[in-house]
């Protein structure tokens, strides 16, 4: 293992989060190889790391993929000090990592893991994966609308991709994206005239909600978990 900063060795160990780590470290309570740990050290998987006398290591976990149902008013972030974080809502017993994100007012389909290593790869194949959406918005749908959406719509000084765009009724639609430029779907529609009143995630990859009631989550099954591996 390369060497690496002490905080984020304490996190991946599941110990605790690294701005919790980064407390300890500073109050003096870590010691790395019998010395008192500083701010920024670095460690490698022979030094034993120690929390008041306790001795940390890494274990062999069972890595952890899940689908959550989130609610609206829940942020996308592992920051602790921001209320209603997403981490400190599901109150799982593994350190978990978001896999994209939804925003605030939104809600639906996002996947957590314990698995840090893959989240960045990941993320780099998401913008060439499907991600499918049910929208509903202030005003009746015209047909024009629906046309100018699949087409794509320039947001943030540049055009959307061409996308799947279906009216459901009179002011809602299903639409799916293959980027994941932010609050998207929201920017489209208030370019358009209109304004989206909920939205909601239901489908990434051939990954679906399913039966998953909203706040609550359900592990991936093999197949699922697997598409995540395969970024091509």
């Amino acid at each position: 293992m390369e060497k690496k900063r002490i905080n984020k060795y304490i996190s991946e160990v599941g110990f605790c989060s690294r701005r919790k780590a980064d407390d300890y470290i500073s109050a003096g309570r870590v010691y790395i190889n019998g010395i008192k740990a500083v701010l920024g050290s670095k460690v490698n998987i022979d030094d034993e790391i120690s929390i008041d006398g306790e001795v940390i290591q890494y274990k062999d976990k069972k890595k952890v993929y899940i689908a959550f149902n989130k609610p609206v008013g829940i942020e996308c972030t592992g920051n602790e000090k921001i209320k209603g974080n997403i981490i400190d809502f599901i109150n799982h017993k593994e350190r978990l990592f978001t896999i994209g994100r939804i925003d605030k007012q939104s809600e639906g389909l996002i996947l957590l893991t314990n698995n840090g290593d893959i989240v960045n790869n990941v993320l780099r194949a998401e913008n060439k994966k499907e991600k499918e959406y049910l929208v509903t918005v202030n005003k009746k749908i015209s047909y024009e609308f629906i046309e100018k959406m699949r087409r794509g719509v320039r947001i943030m000084g540049r055009m959307t991709r061409r996308c799947y765009v279906e009216k459901t009724f009179e002011n809602r639609f299903k639409i799916v994206l293959t980027q994941g430029m932010n609050r998207q779907i929201r920017r489209m529609c208030e370019e358009l005239g209109l304004r989206v009143t909920k939205l909601k995630r239901i489908r990434i990859m051939d990954i679906h909600l399913s039966d998953t009631k909203i706040g609550e989550y359900r592990d991936l099954n093999d197949e699922e978990i697997k598409q995540l591996f395969n970024q091509k």
